[in-house]
């Protein structure tokens, strides 16, 4: 195997239990009629109908290589942004779980916003978003 084989497979290997977190979170969805596709080295998740949006606290939502959204066409828009949150996953494996939440505590207590200012959202924002803010 060659070098950029082998760190693409530590990679997946590193975000693996995350990934699992996300497959068993995405199951009971999929046997309720969500879609998977695969798209980037990530398998999408689309809840609902092209046409259908719904009020949650997401649009979409990354564990691991598992992107779940609320349809197809709002996950192609979100693709490089939640593609980011893929990447951090293979950066930093399961202890994402654990510092996206801290850095959102961390920031809420000193006044800023949790989400917005959360260092992993603003470097999804500033490499997929094209900075939009």
């Amino acid at each position: 195997m060659r070098t950029r084989s082998l760190c693409r497979l530590a990679a997946y290997l590193w975000a693996a239990p995350c990934s699992l977190l996300g497959l068993l979170l995405a199951l009971p969805l999929l046997l309720c009629g969500a879609r998977a596709s695969r798209q980037h080295g990530a398998l999408e998740i689309a809840l609902w109908p092209d046409d259908k949006v719904r009020r949650l606290p997401f649009a979409a939502i990354t564990f691991g290589h598992v992107i779940i959204g609320q349809n197809r066409l709002l996950l192609a828009r979100l693709r490089a942004h939640e593609q980011v949150h893929v990447r951090q996953y293979q950066r930093w494996g399961v202890l994402l779980l654990l510092a996206y939440p801290a850095a959102s505590l961390w920031l809420w207590l000193r006044g800023k916003r949790p989400y917005r200012d959360n260092p992993f959202e603003v470097e999804a924002r500033r490499l997929g978003d094209g900075q939009r803010d």
